[in-house]
């Protein structure tokens, strides 16, 4: 059983991935109407795999006894200033992200909660996978430039990317 400190730190999560999944998602959308197909690719597989993560979680919370809330959210941005700035802002989302889950660990373990303790193991080593995503993307951006050609060639392989990173085939179901 879940303890209601924990299950409402829970659904705090639950919410953060929704909210990711929508921010990521509205990135994408841009994205597409700026020619960008391959960073949209990539960016809607990213919103989809936010919404696992809070589907993860409130299946969890319901499993242990607890109810995982499903939460009203406030609109994304529609609009960005480049595709820079769109990286930018993953990478700083992705480690406030962190920084919550690292958080609701710290409660878990003072809350003496090592069955939930465990189950976020996955999401500490998920968070390590998406910052450095963010962090390699950002590196090939600098490389990139203001370079329109460059900017092609990017937009090419992250098509290719949404393709790697985009789960397993129950995953996409």
């Amino acid at each position: 059983m879940v303890s209601k400190k924990v299950e409402a730190a829970l659904n705090q999560q639950i919410e953060l991935e929704a909210s990711s999944s929508q921010y990521y998602l509205a990135m994408a959308s841009w994205a597409e109407t700026q020619g960008l197909e391959g960073v949209a690719a990539f960016l809607y597989v990213h919103a989809d795999e936010e919404r696992m993560h809070m589907l993860k979680l409130i299946k969890y919370v319901n499993e242990r006894g607890g109810h995982g809330t499903v939460p009203t959210l406030k609109a994304p941005p529609k609009s960005f200033k480049s595709v820079k700035q769109i990286f930018e802002q993953v990478l700083e989302h992705e480690v406030m992200v962190s920084n919550e889950i690292n958080g609701l660990v710290e409660t878990c373990l003072k809350e003496k909660d090592y069955t939930t303790h465990n189950f976020l193991q996955w999401y500490v080593s998920e968070q390590i996978e998406e910052e450095s995503l963010a962090r390699k993307i950002l590196d090939k951006l600098k490389l990139v430039g203001n370079d329109a050609g460059g900017l092609y060639f990017f937009d090419r392989d992250m098509g290719g990317l949404a393709g790697a990173t985009g789960g397993s085939e129950n995953e996409k179901a």
